[in-house]
């Protein structure tokens, strides 16, 4: 079967446009990693698990003769992102890159940027011994050495060893909101927020709630963006699928 345009990432910007396009009867298929055991499905076809790197990506994508792909994965999915350029530079297929804006600090918030986990963990003793802990179940083993400090670990699918030896798993996910997410943080006596900068609505309201507490917020720098195309919006990616299609015909 041969489809026009190839959506990758789970995200809600990704299901948004699988969605429009859709509705536009365009042939969709939307590539999600397999991580979370219960995603969230978008419309049109989807396909769980990897190509196998940058090949097979590139194999498929002439097996199916796709016509243009969009990579509207997480902010922080750098290796399928780096597959994503290169299989469709090898397949000369057009590929844009669909990236919601990162979070900006409120003037009042006592915000910390941090370049990667490891960064983060290393800023955590001077700011507190009680830590929400919302960067993903991947990549907790930069905090397990961390034996002064308790964390409140909120993550969808349960967290695999190496942990931090003090932690309660919370097992949620978005959207959340403002109310909720401070009487979280009340209710287990936080005293810092570590996150990624992954952007958009989904899980923003720890940051207002935190704020208003006066409670330091870690924030997790994004990796660099792959070069080409990029829309900041699910309508810019709608508009630019259009205009590679109808270039196609």
């Amino acid at each position: 079967m041969g489809y026009s345009v190839l959506i990758l990432g789970g995200t809600s910007e990704a299901r948004a446009l699988a969605s429009a396009l859709v509705a536009r009867d365009i042939a969709v298929v939307s590539s999600l990693a397999g991580r979370v055991a219960r995603p969230r499905l978008p419309a049109g076809e989807v396909k769980i698990g990897g190509f196998g790197g940058p090949d097979g990506l590139a194999a498929w994508l002439a097996e199916h003769r796709v016509r243009a792909v969009v990579d509207a994965t997480h902010p922080f999915a750098e290796r399928i992102s780096t597959s994503a350029v290169a299989a469709t530079e090898a397949a000369a297929v057009p590929l844009l890159r669909l990236q919601r804006p990162g979070w900006q600090a409120r003037a009042d918030a006592d915000w910390r940027w941090a370049d990667s986990l490891d960064d983060a963990a290393r800023m955590l003793p001077s700011l507190g011994t009680r830590v929400f802990l919302t960067s993903g179940r991947q990549g907790l083993a930069a905090f397990a050495h961390l034996r002064d400090i308790w964390f409140l670990i909120r993550c969808v699918d349960p967290p695999h060893e190496p942990l931090p030896p003090h932690r309660e798993i919370v097992l949620d996910r978005g959207p959340y909101t403002v109310d909720g997410e401070r009487a979280l943080l009340r209710d287990h006596r936080i005293e810092v927020l570590v996150t990624k900068d992954s952007g958009g609505t989904m899980t923003a309201a720890k940051l207002d709630a935190a704020t208003e507490l006066a409670i330091p917020i870690v924030v997790i720098r994004r990796p660099p963006a792959p070069q080409g195309p990029a829309a900041a919006s699910v309508t810019q990616a709608e508009q630019w699928v259009m205009e590679r299609l109808a270039a196609s015909e």
